[in-house]
């Protein structure tokens, strides 16, 4: 029972720090997407023009930016509904609702480290763009460097917001690993219980079977007594 009090609150913590994380792609991403009036800045690659210096920006699919959003909101109201739920249990969970806490947990670790993924690696594609003509990456941010006729686009807080997101994507993803690890060892253990009060109940009712088949096999007993006074008769 102590165990199963530590894991439950080891879900609820590791809940709560989903949600800071979860945050932690979602808001920053957005405030980069506006920035960037809407154009995704993973995987885009561009050049320099000799003329005037700018950057010629080949802008990539939002995809890129779109799927860590997606899972930046399902980690977010996967948190809130699990620590709803386990700040309100008061008894054990069943085989199901354990069972389904094990599949959100290897969704979660499938999305947060595609998420990573997809952050991290997209990330380097643009520095390495940036690093051609300033000495780093954040150097580059703030200045002019993408010129736009309809469009004005604020490179000021790119590098902030996408360190940002991508260690709330790699720490979503550290901590799904715990949490579906612990919704695994609950799973485990709630099948070993149910094995053992399966195997003492069988148990239990071979015992109760056998005694009562030795009690009709056991012959009546005649007592000395009894036998004497009938041959006397």
């Amino acid at each position: 029972m102590a165990l199963a009090n530590v894991l439950l609150l080891s879900q609820i913590a590791g809940h709560v720090i989903l949600f800071i994380l979860s945050l932690c792609i979602i808001v920053p991403l957005f405030i980069n997407l506006d920035q960037f009036c809407g154009h995704c800045l993973l995987f885009t690659t561009g050049k320099w023009r000799e003329e005037d210096g700018m950057f010629d920006v080949q802008w990539a699919s939002s995809g890129f930016c779109n799927f860590p959003l997606i899972t930046g909101f399902f980690l977010l109201v996967i948190s809130v509904v699990q620590i709803y739920r386990y700040a309100r249990m008061k008894e054990e969970a069943s085989f199901i609702a354990l069972f389904i806490d094990v599949v959100l947990g290897i969704w979660m670790l499938a999305m947060s480290i595609l998420s990573a993924i997809f952050i991290t690696l997209g990330f380097i594609v643009w520095c390495d763009g940036m690093t051609e003509r300033f000495p780093s990456c954040e150097i580059s941010a703030g200045q002019n460097i993408i010129r736009g006729d309809t469009e004005k686009i604020n490179t000021s807080g790119f590098y902030i917001e996408m360190g940002t997101t991508q260690f709330g994507a790699w720490g979503s993803f550290a901590i799904s690993v715990g949490i579906g690890v612990i919704a695994l060892l609950k799973l485990i253990d709630n099948h070993q219980v149910r094995n053992i009060k399966v195997s003492m109940y069988l148990e239990r009712q071979r015992l109760v079977n056998q005694q009562q088949h030795d009690g009709r096999s056991t012959p009546p007993i005649v007592s000395h007594a009894s036998s004497d006074s009938e041959q006397n008769k």
